[in-house]
């Protein structure tokens, strides 16, 4: 059974009313050339994309930035 509608506000609206029980597994397809012209995105700075992992690491030495190859395969320090 297909059912045709429209997204408005980022909700999914059909064109006739359905009466769908609660619960009700649907699913919806994009129908091809009906995309609408989206403004492009800028693309994500380092910093957005590094952003959930910046600070995490905690109790480095302090020079670990310097002699990461020492700390990691055992190289001598610098």
């Amino acid at each position: 059974m297909v059912h045709r509608g429209h997204v408005k506000n980022g909700v999914v609206v059909l064109d006739e009313p359905v009466p769908l029980p609660e619960g009700a597994e649907v699913r919806v397809e994009i129908v091809e050339g009906t995309s609408v012209a989206r403004e492009p995105q800028p693309p994500a700075t380092l910093y957005d994309r590094l952003k959930p992992v910046l600070g995490k690491a905690k109790g480095l030495p302090p020079d670990a930035a310097q002699n990461v190859d020492h700390y990691l395969y055992g190289h001598p320090k610098q």
